[in-house]
């Protein structure tokens, strides 16, 4: 077995093998990312084949994204309780199998399970992953490197997973979005047992696990997203919001009881003590809520609202992944000379006015070149904002908490988008808000996020 990052020995990799890795973990992260946005433009294709009305169909989004985010947090746990090379096997061959089966599914409830393990694929990967690479690079310009190429390739597979789901939809059918993945998984998995090398002996390996708090936490988010969905929804019953909001209010209570009483709760205690780690997260999940919102704005506008279809929307989009690419390149540069607290601060201000620039096209009708100023400033709102929030979210970490500092990252971006997206799209389109312009009050939701999160940041120290 060849030398593994961090290994027993106390010797690195060499700078070769560290960026085969680092190319192995963003090939799992792009991935990962495209399969949250892959599914929008064939969603259409895969209700008429399956015999699905439009309103089940967000489940197929929902099911991928919460239970995805839910259980982020436990599966750093598990990352540092378990080893990060045997979780991050066992994560990528969930997600690689749970692929499969959502591109043979042969009914809609499969499709739905398929996605939900998708999910769980993805939680528990993808915090070994991350936290792989925070211990492969240590702190300072390789790190900041490392982290905007993770960012970066993340991003991109958002955004691309637009312009995928258009050209695989319309020449090979719905299923292929989910199977194009399938070769790529298992090319990260042979990666991972040649370049990853074996996990040390861990004295904690057998400390139980706390479940009830990851489900708790999985259950909030997802009876809340529901409860929303489900209130802008025309002839929905008032009760099954009502009832599905209550339930996301007892499951959130429920988790802030069970890790409070739990011997070995999912996040450690004194996990958040540094201010500026709890200041990162929160930060993330109100970014990140505003950057997930603006993608579904773009599709909204270009296909509604200017009559462009699926393929050319998601064509359309593509300055959003140069932009990023070319955000990716500048950051790691910054980062170092203005801290990343200021990179934060950047990428606030470059989002809220991206958000702003959506709403302004969309209230005046005008055409899609003037979204490619959007755009760019929501790459801009990626690149140094997630990229300043992740360095702060895994600063100071040791081989013994990157794993949960990674997953709780990790959780609340996702988390902070599918929320994000679900109260500021639900309420922003609901009918009884229709007299007003939806673009405009989703925006102007994002926008007040936004802002909290510049306050909430600010209690992170200026050296940061």
């Amino acid at each position: 077995m060849p030398p593994g990052i961090l290994s027993s020995r106390g010797q690195g990799p060499s700078p070769a093998r560290a960026r085969l890795v680092l190319c192995a973990m963003s090939l799992l992260q792009f991935f990962v990312a495209v399969d949250v946005t892959v599914v929008n433009i064939a969603l259409p294709s895969i209700g008429a084949d399956l015999g699905v009305a439009g309103h089940a169909l967000t489940w197929v989004v929902i099911g991928y994204t919460v239970a995805g985010g839910g259980l982020l947090a436990l599966g750093g746990r598990l990352g540092d309780l378990w080893g990060r090379r045997r979780v991050l096997l066992a994560g990528t061959t969930l997600f690689g199998a749970a692929s499969l089966l959502a591109g043979l599914a042969p009914t809609f409830p499969v499709l739905v399970l398929a996605r939900l393990l998708q999910g769980a694929g993805e939680a528990v990967a993808l915090p070994a992953a991350m936290s792989t690479i925070v211990l492969l690079f240590p702190e300072g310009p390789r790190r900041s490197r490392a982290l905007s190429v993770w960012a970066a390739v993340a991003s991109c597979g958002l955004v691309l997973g637009f312009v995928l789901s258009g050209v695989v939809t319309e020449h090979w059918g719905w299923r292929w979005t989910f199977l194009v993945s399938v070769p790529f998984i298992l090319v990260v998995i042979a990666a991972t047992l040649l370049l990853v090398g074996a996990d040390r002996p861990r004295p904690r390996a057998a400390a139980p696990v706390e479940l009830r708090g990851a489900l708790l936490l999985t259950a909030c988010p997802l009876l809340f997203t529901y409860g929303v969905v489900e209130a802008g929804e025309p002839g929905s019953s008032p009760w099954v919001s009502v009832v599905a909001l209550a339930g996301a209010a007892c499951a959130g209570a429920g988790f802030v009881r069970a890790e409070r009483r739990a011997a070995h709760p999912l996040v450690p205690p004194g996990f958040f003590a540094r201010r500026a780690r709890v200041a990162a997260n929160v930060t993330t999940a109100l970014l990140s809520g505003a950057l997930s919102t603006s993608f579904l704005l773009f599709t909204f506008v270009l296909q509604d609202g200017l009559g462009i279809g699926p393929l050319g929307a998601g064509l359309t989009m593509l300055p959003l992944a140069v932009s990023l690419v070319a955000a990716a390149a500048l950051v790691p540069r910054l980062l170092g000379r203005w801290g990343a607290r200021a990179c934060v601060v950047a990428g606030l201000g470059f989002a809220a006015a991206a958000m702003t620039g959506i709403a302004v096209v969309a209230v005046l009708d005008a055409g899609a070149p003037w979204l490619v100023p959007a755009m760019v400033l929501v790459a801009a709102g990626m690149g140094f904002g997630l990229v300043g929030l992740q360095y702060l979210a895994v600063s100071g970490t040791t081989d013994e908490d990157a794993g949960i500092a990674s997953g709780v990252q990790r959780a609340a971006d996702q988390l902070g988008g599918a929320t994000g997206v679900a109260l500021f799209v639900g309420v922003g389109f609901a009918p009884a808000l229709r007299p007003a312009d939806p673009f405009l009050v989703a925006s102007a939701l994002a926008v007040a996020g936004l802002l909290a999160g510049a306050l909430v940041v600010r209690r992170v120290p200026a050296e940061a």
